[in-house]
């Protein structure tokens, strides 16, 4: 169960640092530039830490696909962009793909 929790920290690590990124205006802007690197160390640390379990293939599977839904969620909730009907198709596709990946694939091991 700690390798998944990992995952989450990671997952969220990634998608905290990414919400920075547009902020850090190329990075010449110090505040959101420190939250982008802050971010990103803590998702490659505990991504590091999920692949001594779960295949990397399949970790960084579950890592982008949920990571993409999140940023996406996190810019429509935060930052007033529009999710159209083919957006919201594509995030249910990646959402039943880790799903299918979490639920009937040997290489996930729980």
């Amino acid at each position: 169960m700690q390798v998944w929790i990992y995952l989450l920290i990671a997952i969220t690590g990634e998608v905290f640092g990414t919400t920075f990124l547009k902020a850090s205006d190329g990075f010449t802007k110090l505040g959101p530039t420190v939250l982008v690197v802050i971010g990103y160390a803590i998702a490659f640390f505990f991504l590091s830490l999920t692949l001594k379990t779960i295949p990397t293939g399949i970790a960084y599977a579950i890592w982008s696909g949920v990571g993409t839904v999140m940023i996406t969620l996190v810019g429509w909730v935060f930052m007033g962009q529009r999710l159209d009907l083919p957006a919201l198709i594509g995030i249910s596709l990646i959402i039943a793909g880790v799903v299918v990946m979490n639920l009937f694939s040997g290489s996930v091991k729980h």
